[in-house]
């Protein structure tokens, strides 16, 4: 006679129809159908948490580009002008910022203006690659 291991596959099954609890039709308890839908489920978990961090980057650039709009700056000349000045706030504080203390997001506006008005006036010196 064959042996079969039946607990570690009746607990696989088990596995796969507890993590298909709540699903409609037959993908809730019929065994191929269930397995199926939980693996389609799985992938769509995965990429749903890389759209997640897309999504809220994208948020947050609109936020902060809303932010500088009033100051005559773009989004991305507001960001060129925040690495040359030095300051390393991450989009995710900015764009906080902007929201929920505008006070503060213009204070770091206005320290990078201030910043790139100040390199405009600095003279050029000149280094043997150049002269």
């Amino acid at each position: 006679m064959r042996s079969v291991n039946h607990v570690a596959s009746k607990k696989r099954k088990k596995k796969i129809l507890k993590l298909a609890k709540g699903y409609f039709g037959r993908k809730k308890n019929v065994w191929t159908v269930a397995k199926n839908q939980v693996e389609k489920s799985l992938e769509y978990a995965y990429i749903g948490r890389k759209v997640k961090k897309r999504d809220f980057r994208s948020l947050w650039i609109q936020r902060i580009n809303a932010g500088v709009r009033p100051y005559g700056l773009s989004y991305s000349q507001f960001i060129h002008k925040l690495a040359v000045a030095g300051i390393q706030l991450n989009r995710k504080v900015l764009a906080d910022l902007a929201m929920n203390n505008p006070e503060a997001f213009e204070s770091v506006v206005k320290s990078v203006l201030n910043t790139a008005a100040a390199s405009k006036k600095a003279p050029v010196k000149e280094t043997a690659a150049t002269a």
